[in-house]
């Protein structure tokens, strides 16, 4: 049997970090996803999802460092549903992710943005180049190097 969960949304709320009596950290949060749809009119709708989310451990702090409110997060794990009481003493499910990966991932605006495309070479560098003419690989006096494992 499988019990996978693989969730890409944002965060709600920054997470909240427990230190357990052993020294275990765990953290719990909220993650959002979307999904678009056009309804019966022809109007896009978006339906919000919200997930909770509990990482243990290394990955519990590892969300301490790199997550914060609005982060867009990758997450990996087992769905679970425990049940607790409630100050009435009435039994309350929850449903929670138990994580197994956690990935921060960037925004599209806030991506690494790729460098300018070079300028053009002058002419007299251009004209030093060697040139490839023929099926012959451009290699220092034409000799195989014999190390390249293809």
């Amino acid at each position: 049997m499988i019990n996978k969960v693989i969730l890409v949304g944002n965060l709600g709320k920054d997470p909240e970090i427990r230190t357990l009596e052993s020294g275990t950290k765990v953290a719990t949060f909220s993650i959002a996803t979307n999904e678009n749809y056009r309804d019966k009119d022809g109007n896009w709708q978006t339906m919000t999802e919200w997930h909770n989310i509990v990482a243990w451990r290394y990955l519990a702090e590892k969300a301490e460092r790199a997550l914060k409110k609005g982060s867009l997060v990758y997450i990996e794990g087992k769905l679970t549903t425990r049940k607790y009481q409630d100050a009435e003493g009435r039994d309350r499910y929850i449903t929670e992710v138990v994580a197994r990966v956690l990935q921060p991932l960037e925004k599209r605006g806030d991506a690494y943005e790729s460098p300018p495309p070079p300028a053009e070479e002058p002419a007299d560098v251009a004209a030093k180049s060697p040139k490839v003419t023929s099926g012959t690989p451009a290699t220092p006096n034409n000799e195989e190097d014999d190390d390249l494992p293809f």
